[in-house]
């Protein structure tokens, strides 16, 4: 089954840069230490305090509350600001389909 983390952040302070950096420094850790299939990070378009990371799975059963990675990440970033934390089960997927054209 394909699933999804997603963990937002809504950082207390104005400095985009700091956090941008510690973000990327934390997802290049994540991607070198962890068996995931994808993570990715990013910023909100026109408000500079918004990020999200995404932790991309697939496994055979799928935990109300999320990967242990996950719940570390979200707690590590709490001391930046307010997190949210959500699960995504994937409900269809087209393996045709790479992009976003069409839209």
């Amino acid at each position: 089954m394909k699933w999804l983390e997603v963990i937002e952040l809504r950082t207390v302070t104005r400095n985009r840069e700091f956090v941008e950096s510690k973000l990327l420094t934390l997802t290049n850790e994540l991607e070198k230490a962890a068996k995931l299939h994808t993570i990715k990070s990013y910023r909100r378009v026109m408000v500079n305090t918004d990020f999200s990371i995404h932790l991309f799975h697939e496994t055979a059963k799928v935990k109300d509350w999320g990967s242990e990675l996950g719940q570390h990440i979200a707690s590590a970033l709490k001391e930046y600001g307010l997190v949210n934390h959500q699960i995504w089960i994937e409900t269809h997927s087209k393996s045709n389909e790479s992009s976003y054209e069409n839209l």
